[in-house]
């Protein structure tokens, strides 16, 4: 699987959190927030991220925090549908996935197993599912991991 190592800027974002298991449930509060944003009109060219804050391996299913994000401008007044947030910068590396279950869940097997592997060390930050315009002519998002160099 092929990937780069990229500087993402910080993010301002406004975000809707959903605790439970991670799952279907997940795509609810996206549609939730895109819906919001829509509204908004902040969609049209919007950049979303899906940000699983939590470990299901380590964290009771019922604690899992999932954010549903979206950039916003630093002028934008946000209400008191989201919450405002700021998604911290830094060195990534970015893997472009087809946007289905089964593709981002290989690619998240492939990703933890490769680390092993590389002169990178995932940092202390969430991994994030990034999705840029219209998912219809772009079916593919990219899985930043936060790294540091060893």
């Amino acid at each position: 699987m092929k990937f780069k190592v990229e500087i993402l800027p910080n993010y301002r974002i406004a975000y809707m959190r959903r605790v439970g298991p991670y799952g279907p449930a997940n795509i609810e509060v996206m549609e939730k927030l895109k819906k919001w944003a829509h509204e908004k009109k902040l969609l049209e060219s919007a950049i979303l991220f899906a940000i699983p804050q939590d470990n299901p391996e380590t964290t009771p299913p019922d604690h899992c925090r999932f954010d549903a994000c979206i950039v916003i401008p630093s002028d934008y007044q946000v209400d008191d549908s989201v919450v405002q947030g700021e998604i911290s910068g830094g060195q990534y590396l970015i893997y472009e996935v087809k946007h289905t279950a089964e593709d981002i869940q290989k690619a998240y097997s492939y990703i933890f197993s490769s680390l092993q592997n590389k002169e990178y060390q995932l940092d202390n930050r969430p991994i994030m599912e990034k999705y840029i315009g219209d998912r219809i002519n772009n079916p593919y998002c990219e899985i930043c991991v936060p790294i540091k160099s060893l």
